[in-house]
Protein backbone atom coordinates (compact mmCIF):
# COMPACT_ATOMS: atom_id res chain seq x y z
CA UNK A 1 0.00 0.00 0.00
CA UNK A 2 3.12 2.61 0.92
CA UNK A 3 4.58 1.59 -2.24
CA UNK A 4 1.27 2.27 -4.37
CA UNK A 5 1.43 5.51 -2.55
CA UNK A 6 4.91 6.81 -3.24
CA UNK A 7 4.40 6.06 -6.69
CA UNK A 8 1.06 7.84 -6.97
CA UNK A 9 3.02 11.06 -5.24
CA UNK A 10 5.98 10.90 -7.59
CA UNK A 11 3.93 10.61 -10.48
CA UNK A 12 1.68 13.75 -9.47
CA UNK A 13 4.91 15.26 -8.81
CA UNK A 14 6.08 14.81 -12.40
CA UNK A 15 3.02 16.02 -14.17
CA UNK A 16 2.72 18.99 -11.62
CA UNK A 17 6.48 19.98 -12.94
CA UNK A 18 6.02 19.23 -16.28
CA UNK A 19 2.60 20.71 -16.79
CA UNK A 20 4.44 24.22 -15.17
CA UNK A 21 7.08 24.40 -17.35
CA UNK A 22 4.82 23.62 -20.26
CA UNK A 23 3.26 27.16 -19.10
CA UNK A 24 6.76 29.08 -20.39
CA UNK A 25 6.82 29.68 -23.88
CA UNK A 26 10.79 29.42 -25.49
CA UNK A 27 11.17 32.64 -28.09
CA UNK A 28 13.59 32.60 -30.68
CA UNK A 29 14.17 36.25 -32.38
CA UNK A 30 15.50 35.96 -36.20
CA UNK A 31 18.05 38.38 -37.69
CA UNK A 32 16.09 38.22 -40.55
CA UNK A 33 12.77 37.18 -41.11
CA UNK A 34 11.43 33.82 -42.93
CA UNK A 35 9.87 34.41 -46.41
CA UNK A 36 6.59 31.82 -45.25
CA UNK A 37 5.43 30.85 -42.20
CA UNK A 38 7.62 27.75 -40.96
CA UNK A 39 7.89 24.91 -38.80
CA UNK A 40 9.58 22.20 -37.26
CA UNK A 41 10.90 20.29 -34.18
CA UNK A 42 13.48 21.09 -32.26
CA UNK A 43 14.55 20.64 -28.66
CA UNK A 44 11.42 18.45 -28.66
CA UNK A 45 9.27 21.09 -29.04
CA UNK A 46 7.19 22.15 -32.39
CA UNK A 47 9.03 25.63 -33.32
CA UNK A 48 6.24 27.58 -35.96
CA UNK A 49 8.07 30.84 -37.70
CA UNK A 50 6.42 33.44 -38.66
CA UNK A 51 8.13 37.22 -39.98
CA UNK A 52 11.15 37.53 -37.26
CA UNK A 53 10.08 35.42 -34.63
CA UNK A 54 9.69 31.88 -34.12
CA UNK A 55 7.88 30.02 -30.89
CA UNK A 56 7.30 26.84 -28.94
CA UNK A 57 4.22 27.61 -27.02
CA UNK A 58 4.75 23.99 -25.13
CA UNK A 59 8.14 23.19 -24.49
CA UNK A 60 10.18 20.53 -22.89
CA UNK A 61 12.94 20.71 -20.60
CA UNK A 62 15.67 20.73 -23.45
CA UNK A 63 13.52 23.35 -25.86
CA UNK A 64 15.81 26.13 -23.96
CA UNK A 65 18.80 24.70 -24.78
CA UNK A 66 22.45 25.32 -26.86
CA UNK A 67 21.54 22.47 -29.17
CA UNK A 68 17.87 23.77 -30.08
CA UNK A 69 19.41 27.14 -30.60
CA UNK A 70 21.99 25.68 -33.30
CA UNK A 71 18.67 23.81 -34.16
CA UNK A 72 16.82 26.45 -35.02
CA UNK A 73 19.81 28.93 -36.44
CA UNK A 74 20.67 26.07 -38.77
CA UNK A 75 16.85 25.75 -40.18
CA UNK A 76 15.65 29.38 -40.64
CA UNK A 77 19.21 31.34 -40.25
CA UNK A 78 20.94 33.33 -37.46
CA UNK A 79 19.14 34.29 -33.90
CA UNK A 80 19.47 37.33 -32.69
CA UNK A 81 17.77 36.33 -29.21
CA UNK A 82 16.69 33.08 -27.48
CA UNK A 83 14.33 33.26 -24.91
CA UNK A 84 12.55 31.26 -21.91
CA UNK A 85 12.45 31.31 -18.54
CA UNK A 86 15.81 33.79 -19.05
CA UNK A 87 17.72 34.74 -22.03
CA UNK A 88 20.65 33.45 -23.64
CA UNK A 89 23.82 35.20 -23.07
CA UNK A 90 25.96 36.50 -25.95
CA UNK A 91 28.77 34.13 -25.68
CA UNK A 92 25.92 30.72 -25.70
CA UNK A 93 24.01 32.73 -28.34
CA UNK A 94 27.03 33.50 -30.68
CA UNK A 95 28.02 29.60 -30.59
CA UNK A 96 24.59 29.02 -31.31
CA UNK A 97 24.98 31.40 -34.35
CA UNK A 98 28.25 29.86 -35.43
CA UNK A 99 26.89 26.53 -38.02
CA UNK A 100 24.32 29.32 -39.22
CA UNK A 101 27.04 31.75 -40.43
CA UNK A 102 29.32 28.80 -41.92
CA UNK A 103 26.28 27.26 -43.79
CA UNK A 104 26.10 31.01 -45.47
CA UNK A 105 29.40 31.23 -46.23
CA UNK A 106 30.82 32.14 -43.29
CA UNK A 107 28.79 35.89 -43.30
CA UNK A 108 28.76 36.25 -39.27
CA UNK A 109 28.18 39.51 -37.59
CA UNK A 110 30.85 42.19 -38.35
CA UNK A 111 33.18 43.08 -35.27
CA UNK A 112 34.74 46.14 -34.10
CA UNK A 113 38.52 45.72 -34.63
CA UNK A 114 40.01 47.20 -31.53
Amino acid sequence: MKLQLLAACAALTTFAAGAAFAGEPVTAKLQSPVAEKTKFIAGGAMFVCEADTCVAAAPTSQTFSGQACKAIATKVGPVAAFTGRKTMDEARLSDCNAQAYAKAGGAGPQLAKQ
